[in-house]
Order: structure tokens, then C-alpha cells, then sequence
């Protein structure tokens, strides 16, 4: 089966006999800010023709996508791990406690989790699946990314307000020349994690090129 757009159909389902949810984080490669995460359990049934890896789509698409999740789905939850956190217990450990607390957050207890990537620590008793690029693979762990991706950089513009100088409500604290710039220049603020290096010249991350 192929999507309107092309490219491969996503699938419903991980496995069929567990109720399932999806895991995913935004946020991993920033200088600033908290890391994002959302669970998301949705129906049997759904499908959805644009539905995608949220780094994929414009942001119209996905904060119109957002309105349609949480609509649709049986259970979401989005939670977060602040910079000063991720300073402590270092950023991947910091993705998995905000997938731990966004799924504890989940008022339809998951029976299963589909994490994307290719590590994840078990919460409680769940039997779990990780994913490399399962958001673009599984509906559950799509919409879990555009939901911490929209949530976030929700959260990004809005500190922008205190902070305009480092244009976070356009790059959202990834490692744009701006905001390295700005760094340099001005210093850290009290959102900046203070344990990832900052670099002087130009450089491209995969990240940095698609969160605008």
C-alpha cells in the first residue's frame, strides 16, 4: 500500500495483541532548552495520508497534524527533562526519562511501547521494541514526534521572549551560526546546557539544517 504523497504507507502496528504505544523525542541536539518527549496510543483503525517523521514536514502541516492526534488518539502525553537535568544525567539518559515520564503520564496504561531509535531503558514491566527511524515507519511513533516537536518549540518560542538575541523562536536552541554567534558574543543564558561545546565556526548537523 502507498501514501498519496508517494512514499511508503506507515504501519498501524508494532504487534497486534498488546495495546501499543508510540515513543519519541525533540530536542536531543540543541544548545538550549529542555528535551521533549510524547507517548501516544492511538485506535486500531487510524490512518492518516501525511502523517510522517515530524522533521519531515512543514510546521503548518504539523500543527495542523497536532489538532488531529489529539483528537484521534485513545491516550497522549507529552513531558519534558530540563537543560539543567540533561547537564546532570547527560542528554541520551535525559530523552529516556522524558519518554519515562510521558508514558507515565498516559491515562490509557500501554500494554507495549515502540521506541524510536536503537536504545531504551524498560519502564516498569513493559516489554518493549526500539525502532531505528520508527518515525517513519509506525503511525503511534510519528505522532509521538510531531508532539514533542510541536510542544517544544512552543515552549522554545516562548522563552525566545525573554531572550530574543539568540533567535530561538526560529531555531529553537539547535546549533545554528546565530545562535553559536550569539554565544560567543553574549554568553549562556540560564536555558543553555552548559555541557555541550559550542564551536566558532561553521559547521552543519543533520538536526541544525531541518528545525527551522
Amino acid at each position: 500500500m502507498m501514501a498519496t504523497n508517494e512514499r511508503p504507507a506507515l504501519l498501524p502496528r508494532y504487534q497486534h495483541t498488546l495495546l501499543e504505544a508510540g515513543c519519541d523525542e525533540a530536542g536531543r541536539g540543541c544548545l538550549a532548552g529542555p528535551v521533549f518527549a510524547a507517548a501516544v496510543i492511538l485506535p486500531q483503525d487510524f490512518n492518516h495520508t501525511e502523517l510522517n517523521d515530524s522533521k519531515q514536514l512543514d510546521e503548518k502541516t504539523r500543527e495542523q497534524l497536532r489538532l488531529e492526534i489529539e483528537k484521534c488518539a485513545l491516550a497522549f502525553a507529552v513531558a519534558s527533562v530540563d537543560n539543567v537535568e540533561i547537564d546532570q544525567i547527560n542528554i541520551l539518559q535525559a530523552s529516556i526519562l522524558a519518554m519515562h515520564r510521558a508514558i507515565g503520564m498516559l491515562l490509557l496504561p500501554p500494554e507495549f511501547l515502540i521506541i524510536d531509535g536503537n536504545y531504551f531503558k524498560k519502564y516498569k514491566s513493559l516489554d518493549h521494541a526500539c525502532i531505528v527511524k520508527g518515525d517513519g515507519k509506525y503511525y503511534s511513533i510519528a505522532a509521538a514526534s510531531v508532539l514533542a516537536k510541536t510542544y517544544r518549540d512552543d515552549f522554545m518560542k516562548k522563552i525566545s521572549e525573554e531572550h530574543p538575541e539568540y533567535y530561538w523562536h526560529q531555531n529553537k536552541g539547535y546549533p545554528t551560526q546565530k545562535h553559536r554567534s550569539a554565544i560567543l558574543e553574549k554568553g549562556f543564558t540560564p536555558y543553555h546546557r552548559l555541557t555541550f561545546r559550542v564551536q566558532p565556526f561553521p559547521f552543519k548537523t543533520k538536526e541544525a539544517e531541518t528545525v527551522i
